[in-house]
């Protein structure tokens, strides 16, 4: 009878062993080769037919590249769906995670190397607050304005910083929002992408201390979103996004290119969306004490309808200044400069840029907006 229970119990474990080995076998694995949207990552390629119960997707795996828990929907553009309208033209597709639902991709990316994601999320309700995003480091929440219900020029783009230990990864996004009563109504994906990023610097060295000053490498933008990419602060996301820099703000920034925004200089720049210290963007950069240097920077504003007085502050060590600027919302800059002594004797000297007021969008009040950050410079004052 021992024997025979002996028996039962290894081929039991062969069973679920073969179970799993075949579960593993059906999970699709994405090879990434080069910056840009994941494989399906816009979900052009949608499930087969047999596979939808009207819009709702049947099957663990019957998104394509993807593996799919819970209450998903897929859907298109242009189309009257149970009660809301996606915005969009007909050739453009989503998917719409209910209530403790997520989708999965598994990816192979290259060993102990540092990427952002870039995906294009909005919500279906105003019952959602947020979408969670979840890699084997870590994960996140990226929540919503309380007006981008289904609007193709309204829908958020966020970035999210990592970096791999194998070459195996995956991506894996969730809603753990919800209400038993509207357990379809939940945030859509429109795009996700990747994009490899350098290694952080150990110390910037050459004609300007600054690292990446002016904003040129960044998280992938994605084509057809005019949003600009929100960028979480480091207690969220501690690997950036957005290289060299260190978000400190309770906030997002927006991380903004002159394919849809007046930028100073160059392709790319920060807007600094909301205002007080305590929403900073920063660098430590290596210095010798009692050495003195001179900070250089441009701000203005991004032509996207952020009207007001700007003012900016800066500091480096414990000097300071305060920079203003009055934005009509339609593009412009002003040059700023700052001769500091650096006192550390750690070697190291913290620089930083925050908003001083709060700003909104003349044609949406819900919408931060701010003034626009470039050109960073710290060089030595010989």
């Amino acid at each position: 009878m021992a024997s025979f229970n002996s028996v039962c119990c290894v081929l039991l474990l062969l069973m679920i062993n073969s179970r799993s080995y075949v579960a593993a076998q059906l999970a699709p694995v994405s090879v990434i080769s080069s910056d840009g949207v994941i494989p399906n990552g816009n979900f052009e390629e949608a499930p087969n037919p047999s596979n939808l119960k009207k819009i709702t997707i049947v099957g663990k795996y019957s998104l394509p590249k993807w593996v799919k828990r819970g209450l998903v929907r897929y859907v298109s553009g242009g189309h009257k769906r149970v009660g809301f309208t996606f915005n969009v033209s007909r050739d453009v597709h989503a998917v719409s995670l209910g209530q403790d639902a997520s989708i999965l991709q598994y990816m192979r990316l290259k060993h102990w190397t540092y990427y952002s994601i870039t995906f294009s999320a909005t919500r279906t309700c105003p019952l959602d607050k947020f979408i969670r995003i979840t890699y084997g480091g870590g994960s996140a929440d990226f929540g919503f304005p309380s007006k981008t219900l289904y609007l193709s020029d309204k829908a958020d783009t966020f970035a999210w910083g990592l970096r791999t230990a194998t070459g195996t990864s995956y991506i894996h996004f969730s809603n753990p929002t919800g209400h038993p009563k509207y357990p379809a109504c939940g945030p859509l994906i429109q795009a996700v992408a990747i994009k490899e990023l350098p290694p952080p610097p150990i110390m910037t060295t050459g004609n300007n201390l600054i690292h990446n000053g002016n904003f040129e490498i960044g998280p992938y933008t994605l084509e057809n979103f005019t949003t600009g990419v929100y960028i979480h602060p480091y207690t969220l996301n501690p690997i950036s996004p957005l290289p060299g820099w260190i978000i400190e703000s309770r906030y997002t920034i927006r991380y903004i290119t002159s394919k849809d925004f007046f930028i100073p200089s160059g392709s790319s720049a920060v807007e600094l969306l909301v205002g007080g210290k305590t929403n900073a963007i920063a660098q430590v950069i290596g210095t010798t004490p009692k050495m003195y240097y001179n900070l250089t920077f441009t701000i203005g504003d991004a032509n996207n309808g952020c009207i007001g007085s700007m003012e900016v502050q800066a500091s480096a060590d414990k000097e300071t200044i305060k920079v203003k600027y009055e934005s009509q919302g339609k593009g412009g800059v002003t040059h700023a400069s700052l001769r500091f002594q650096a006192v550390s004797l750690s070697f190291t000297t913290r620089i930083s840029f925050w908003s001083v007021f709060y700003h909104n969008t003349i044609d949406d009040p819900n919408r931060f907006c701010g003034p626009v950050l470039d050109n960073v410079r710290v060089v030595l004052d010989q």
